[in-house]
């Protein structure tokens, strides 16, 4: 399916760029947005610089969208106020716009952070409560919980996609288990927003590694299938990097090193 306007927010960060160079089949014009410079746009594309903490901005850029892959926000822990503005009160205004303005669908970018304090081998499905292990972990949470709201009291479809770690390729062990490359990243997005009839669906955002840290058969009903595994770099992986203490909160936990961090402005 191709729609005729998809909106991304985020389009200037690393997995906005992403997007915005390969997915553009998604739709007639891709709107990308973000609160940094987007440069010049290119033929199918429309570029709107916007805080999604201000709503009447956030109004004016979801007109006449049809869908959303939302990717804006802080993409790391940060000062609360930073956070509030950005991750909280941003996507309310994006979620209250959708419903303002009549968009039934939005793919939303949550992060493995939202259940960070989940043991890593405890092989989690994505009904488990929420356990967020820093202030940008409550944040994904929210977004994770007002998508459920809006598809329960006012319909609009959400997939959230909770994701491990998406880069070019695994940079640690413990990516080995969490890694999300570019091209399973872009499927899932195509996925979420094209599959009938998903209601509200958490996946996890993983390619198809040896070992990892959660059961992400909930995305059977995308019909994802992974077409990278984490094991392609595993021998690069190890030889540059030293054998972990089990014990160490940043190994026995899913959110990695975010769970023994102190707090951001401490």
């Amino acid at each position: 399916m191709s729609f005729n306007r998809v909106l991304i927010t985020g389009a200037a960060g690393g997995l906005g760029k992403q997007m915005r160079a390969n997915a553009k089949h998604l739709g007639t014009t891709l709107r990308l947005s973000d609160i940094a410079d987007l440069g010049d746009a290119a033929a199918n594309e429309e570029l709107v610089q916007c805080d999604l903490g201000d709503m009447q901005a956030v109004m004016e850029l979801t007109k006449d969208v049809d869908t959303i892959v939302h990717l804006g926000g802080i993409a790391l822990e940060n000062t609360f106020e930073n956070i509030l503005n950005a991750n909280i009160r941003g996507t309310y205004n994006l979620y209250e716009s959708a419903r303002k303005n009549g968009i039934k669908r939005i793919v939303f970018a949550s992060s493995n952070h939202a259940i960070g304090f989940w043991e890593s081998a405890a092989f989690i499905d994505s009904n488990v409560a929420h356990r967020p292990d820093t202030l940008y972990g409550v944040s994904k949470a929210f977004g994770e919980d007002l998508g459920r709201l809006y598809f329960d009291k006012y319909g609009i479809e959400t997939v959230v996609i909770r994701i491990g770690s998406c880069f070019e390729e695994p940079r640690d062990r413990r990516m080995l288990s969490t890694w999300l490359s570019y091209a399973d990243f872009i499927q899932l997005c195509e996925r979420g927003l094209n599959t009938p009839n998903v209601g509200y669906l958490v996946v996890y955002g993983s390619s198809d590694n040896k070992n990892p840290y959660w059961d992400n058969s909930a995305a059977d009903v995308l019909g994802y299938k992974p077409q990278d595994s984490a094991e392609a770099y595993r021998e690069k992986v190890e030889a540059a990097t030293d054998v972990q203490d089990p014990n160490d909160p940043a190994v026995k936990y899913i959110g990695g090193g975010f769970v023994p961090a102190g707090h951001y402005e401490d």
